[in-house]
């Protein structure tokens, strides 16, 4: 018998890049700017000095956030170009080696030698460098690195996650500013990891759960140290 039941074709892999320098953003730009909010608090900082820091700390934050995305993804951009010329050349002078390689990459996933040797010679004839950027070295069109995307994405989100804990900072009476800015950064650190466990089709709990648990760890530990700098 079988099952009627529509099957779900939504793949995520696609969602790498951006959703990785999102979560990133937003996750850095909650932990970071509340906890240097809760750390300036917890050495009897006036109101607007605590606020001076938080504003410095976001743009600070999301440049750093930009220009960190920005070398790091264009060295994996440098990395896969390099490769893909080489590949280039391997195919141009040594055609008869990488259509063995490739027959021998299908044999290490199962198939027989004159099955993978049918498949590589006709993947060869319709797309030879497709295929073993694909197969040998793993480069997907989908997935490969896209600098000024991935530094868009993370100065924007983290401007956004930062925002939150300003916004709770700036409403918030100077004696109660550190047990405010710390719930409302933890609940939003669990909708984060909810929504980008969602998105990458992983259990929502378990992502609330993994930025909570840090972003409550940093936000202790700087008021711990602000504490400490009064002494």
């Amino acid at each position: 018998m079988t099952n009627s039941e529509p099957l779900n074709h939504l793949h995520r892999s696609h969602r790498v890049g951006w959703l990785r320098a999102a979560v990133m953003g937003a996750n850095d730009g909650i932990v970071s700017t509340a906890s240097l909010l809760i750390g300036v608090a917890a050495a009897s900082a006036t109101h607007d000095q605590i606020m001076i820091a938080g504003i410095a700390g976001l743009v600070a934050g999301a440049m750093s956030m930009a220009a960190g995305e920005y070398v790091s993804v264009s060295s994996q951009a440098d990395t896969e170009k390099a490769d893909i010329e080489l590949e280039k050349h391997h195919l141009e002078h040594h055609s008869e080696y990488e259509l063995k390689e490739l027959a021998d990459i299908y044999v290490e996933r199962g198939l027989d030698e004159s099955l993978a040797a049918q498949v590589a010679t006709q993947l060869m004839e319709h797309d030879a460098l497709g295929a073993h950027l694909r197969d040998e070295l793993g480069i997907y069109e989908r997935t490969n690195a896209q600098p000024l995307m991935a530094a868009g994405t993370s100065a924007v989100s983290f401007t956004l996650g930062a925002g939150l804990p300003l916004i709770a900072a700036y409403f918030s009476p100077s004696n109660e500013l550190i047990t405010i800015v710390a719930t409302c950064s933890l609940i939003s650190l669990i909708g984060l990891g909810s929504i980008a466990a969602k998105a990458g089709g992983a259990s929502k709990r378990v992502g609330a759960l993994r930025v909570a648990f840090w972003g409550a760890l940093a936000m202790g530990a700087t008021a711990i140290v602000g504490q400490l700098l009064t002494l």
